[in-house]
């Protein structure tokens, strides 16, 4: 995905594969580090403001009210994710009767029962395609076209190294961790049908009913890794949204306790004195406002995946978005 991507490492882990506890103590150091430099880089006469008690109740007494908004927006859209889930027995039956169809024709398609652990069911379907990839190499390599064999070959070396990597990274992954939806995002099927489908079209004369049966069997088993890897998807969003209210509101109560600490009992003299030039106080104020915005930063680290992620699986159809990918 990376490669695709044309992006770097760092960018990638910081968006997507990264802990999101991680993320938001890397985000939590740089505000800290920056509050601090700037303020003691900054002109001498902002530490007396500083130091002032009515900069820090105005301060603190902004963040307490920026904290309760914050959090029961957040806990406002886990309610709106969870209500998707609610409804009348009908629309509970249609849901399990479409939900059965798909894994009954998923079960047609691997030849056993579909899997109940998510990455075991993407990695059979991931595998089924596999499969067929190479009856398709086998099967069209009599085929007298020096371009289309070449074609083939490097279609379905692709198809195959990028198969078994993706199997490898769904082996022992664990639902909810995303290294299930991680790995399916590493998985370029829109690509895969897009070139069965050209393939099919611009050789359509060296081709015989029985390379196209081959042809429409991968597409096929292509296609259906589409709407489960969506599928996975929805339900990894509601995931981290219910975790991510779940953890703002654990991270919202020592929040608002050294914001009201620092309200009432922090005064410009409380801490005298420097440390290699820097102000206790400015120690002090730093550290207590960047533990306040840890629930923001939460936020951030999260929103920043699930977004991510959605913009790289907007279309569930063989249509390729971005410039890199062209």
């Amino acid at each position: 995905m990376r490669e695709r991507a044309g992006e770097s490492h760092v960018k990638i882990w910081l968006l997507l594969g990264a802990n999101r506890w991680h993320v938001t103590a890397v985000l939590a150091l740089v505000v800290f580090v920056l509050f601090v430099a700037l303020v003691t880089v900054l002109p001498p006469a902002l530490l007396p403001q500083l130091r002032s008690g009515d900069t820090i109740e105005t301060m603190f007494s902004a963040m307490i009210g920026a904290i309760i908004t914050g959090v029961t927006l957040v806990v406002t859209i886990g309610q709106l994710v969870l209500s998707q889930e609610n409804g009348p027995l009908g629309e509970q039956r249609d849901r399990m009767e479409n939900s059965m169809d798909f894994r009954d024709y998923a079960e047609e398609l691997i030849g056993s029962p579909s899997p109940a652990d998510p990455s075991a069911f993407l990695s059979d379907l991931v595998g089924v395609a596999q499969q067929r990839a190479e009856a398709v190499r086998d099967g069209l390599s009599d085929i007298d076209s020096d371009q289309l064999q070449w074609e083939v070959q490097e279609f379905t070396e692709s198809l195959i190294g990028n198969s078994e990597e993706v199997r490898e990274q769904l082996d022992g992954a664990t639902f909810g961790s995303f290294d299930v939806l991680f790995a399916a995002l590493n998985y370029n099927y829109g690509w895969k049908i897009y070139q069965v489908e050209r393939i099919a079209h611009d050789h359509a004369e060296d081709l015989g009913e029985p390379e196209n049966t081959l042809l429409t069997e991968l597409k096929t088993a292509l296609s259906l890794f589409g709407p489960a890897r969506e599928h996975v998807k929805t339900l990894y969003f509601e995931w981290a949204l219910v975790s991510l209210s779940q953890l703002i509101l654990y991270a919202a109560i020592p929040a608002l306790v050294v914001a009201g600490v620092m309200l009432t009992t922090v005064e410009g003299a409380t801490l005298p004195g420097r440390t290699f030039g820097v102000a206790h106080m400015t120690l002090l104020i730093g550290a207590a406002f960047t533990i306040t915005l840890v629930p923001f930063l939460l936020f951030t680290s999260y929103v920043l995946r699930i977004v991510t992620i959605a913009k790289r699986t907007l279309a569930i159809e063989p249509l390729i978005l971005r410039e890199s990918q062209r």
